[in-house]
């Protein structure tokens, strides 16, 4: 299939289109010189040179619990071992010293400087406490830098999706195109580290008391190829010197090890593994957090980690999982084809397993569910493959796994065989039920929250779907950078989210929405046992809810303007 790169998208479509089309990314984008202009681009600008050269920026990751965190950078390579080492403490005259490991960097990815990766767990960590840090970087001790912890009665989370440093490659600022060369020519990512870093400041200055960060995945924009400009830029932003992030690996971050390098995750599996490392999980509070590499589609290996996540942390008041790919969205480029890819699979593990919410990027555009659960069903299963020299995957063509039909996301005209079995791709992945609940609080539900997140940097938008799909509750789409904040307490769950205006407003885009928990609902729901048997039957309520078997009005009525459109190019 002959891709169409679209600059624009048409928000109405006619239904009588045979023709398939392939979307790109909108030409809406946030022009950090203009929304900077009076706000610090001009600084940021002049330092780029040298920020895109520095491939030495420390990250802070979540650790095992609140009471450990991560950290990651790279040393230039010398004569002398690599000295992985973080002085860490409240009394910044007399730091304790914590090792960690090292291990070359593939220079392959950092041009001709050696460089070595460092990864240290600094351990003992008590709550709403003043700390200190050095790393030891090239040979010398950084400068000191703060780092506070915060409660954990009531947990504070921004919730942010692709930050995607590079991905305005095309758009042009003072007359010229953004580029995406390697260094400091890649103007695409000084655009977006600038908005990125305006971002968290504005989300910091509402919500100075927050704990960490969740990314849904693709913090940077190259697939398969060099990028640590992107991861420069990206790890410049101001707060992340004392806030740390739990990132998830998305399509662009995939296929390099150069993730895998940056952060230092906890409790890291070997499953779902690809080049750029695989799932891992964590608490915090009463929350187990469950972060899943799916651009490896082996859902079982998925299952062993939510399993062994809840084995861990079997006292948990909630279980979120992280996700890069939405599979219930609502964006018109991915929400109906490699976003919903595993949702036949994921959901009945999801089930099983009693997680509460899932939060997803990968659309570029905000929606929030209804309180979903599967329908109990047999469906098929299908997934993504690698191109074949394996720089990225197939977008055009889903696998079905039992049988390794390949089947076309945009069918050419007449061809009845391709269509079917795009059709059968579609009605499979209507295996939901819809819970019948009011209001924007909910207690004791038995559904699931998938929420989606928007861009944070605002360096790549997508349209929303011309139908809005029954299990969406709300969604928008106002081509302005977002986030949201998540209070997490013993008995109740909250989110609501924002967009920022250019001239640095903060406005909210939905209200806030909240699911309770009681003692009955918690004994009702105890955590399962035996997960091995992901097809067990939910729908001994159905009477009470709506099934949404009877899906044809979202999945008819985007017939053409969405199944048609096969998952972008690599290039977005």
């Amino acid at each position: 299939m002959k891709r169409k790169l679209i600059a624009g998208l048409l928000t109405a479509l006619s239904m009588t289109m045979v023709c398939p089309v392939t979307y790109a990314s909108t030409d809406h984008y946030m022009d950090s010189s203009v929304v900077g202009a009076d706000s610090g681009w001009s600084d940021w600008d002049a330092a780029w040179e040298e920020t895109a050269t520095d491939f030495t920026k420390v990250s802070l990751t979540p650790g095992a619990d609140a009471t450990q965190l991560n950290f990651a950078w790279y040393s230039e390579k010398g004569d002398s071992d690599a000295t992985p080492v973080v002085h860490f403490g409240t009394d910044k005259d007399n730091l304790e010293t914590f090792e960690g490991t090292a291990g070359d960097v593939d220079q392959s990815l950092t041009g001709d400087t050696a460089y070595e990766y460092n990864h240290v767990t600094v351990t003992g960590l008590e709550p709403n406490t003043t700390y200190y840090y050095t790393v030891e970087k090239n040979g010398e001790q950084t400068e000191v830098c703060e780092y506070k912890t915060q409660g954990t009665d009531s947990v504070k989370i921004l919730y942010v999706g692709d930050p995607q440093i590079g991905a305005s490659k095309g758009q042009t600022q003072n007359g010229a195109e953004l580029t995406n060369e390697s260094g400091a020519a890649n103007t695409a990512a000084e655009n977006d580290g600038f908005s990125w870093n305006r971002t968290l400041n504005t989300a910091l200055s509402e919500n100075p008391d927050v704990n960490f960060v969740i990314s849904a995945g693709d913090q940077v924009n190259k697939t398969g190829e060099a990028k640590e400009e992107e991861y420069a830029s990206y790890l410049s932003a101001d707060a992340l010197k004392s806030l740390p992030v739990a990132t998830t690996i998305g399509n662009h971050d995939s296929l390099n090890e150069d993730y895998m390098y940056h952060f230092n995750n906890p409790n890291n599996t070997d499953n779902g593994k690809t080049q750029a490392g695989g799932d891992y999980y964590y608490s915090y509070g009463e929350g187990l957090f469950i972060v899943l590499n799916t651009n490896n589609y082996n859902v079982a290996e998925h299952q062993k980690t939510i399993e062994e996540a809840v084995k861990a942390y079997p006292d948990a008041k909630w279980r979120i999982v992280t996700i890069h790919q939405d599979i219930y969205g609502s964006g018109l480029d991915h929400s109906d084809t490699d976003g919903m890819i595993l949702r036949t699979q994921l959901t009945p593990v999801f089930d099983a397993n009693d997680i509460d919410v899932v939060l997803q990027g990968h659309d570029h555009t905000y929606s929030r569910s209804k309180m979903l659960y599967g329908d109990g069903q047999t469906h098929g299963k299908y997934e993504f493959s690698l191109n074949e020299d394996g720089t990225d995957y197939d977008w055009d063509h889903a696998t079905n796994v039992d049988t390794q039909e390949q089947i076309a996301l945009a069918p050419e005209e007449g061809d009845t065989d391709a269509q079917a079995a795009l059709d059968a791709l579609h009605q499979d992945n209507d295996c939901y039920t819809i819970e019948d609940v009011d209001g924007d609080t909910v207690t004791d539900p038995k559904g699931i929250l998938y929420m989606t997140a928007n861009s944070a940097s605002g360096s790549k938008y997508y349209e929303l779907l011309s139908t809005q799909q029954d299990y969406v509750a709300a969604r928008s789409q106002n081509w302005l950078p977002s986030y949201s904040v998540i209070t997490m307490t013993a008995d109740t769950f909250s989110i609501e989210t924002y967009q920022i205006t250019d001239d640095g407003k903060v406005e909210s885009i939905d209200d806030a929405f909240t699911i309770q928990k009681t003692d009955a609902g918690a004994d009702s729901s105890d955590a399962s046992t035996d997960t091995t048997d992901t097809s067990a039957d939910t729908t001994d309520s159905a009477s009470e809810e709506t099934v949404s078997s009877d899906n044809t009005d979202a999945s008819t009525d985007n017939a053409d303007a969405s199944a048609d459109a096969a998952a972008e190019t690599s290039e977005n």
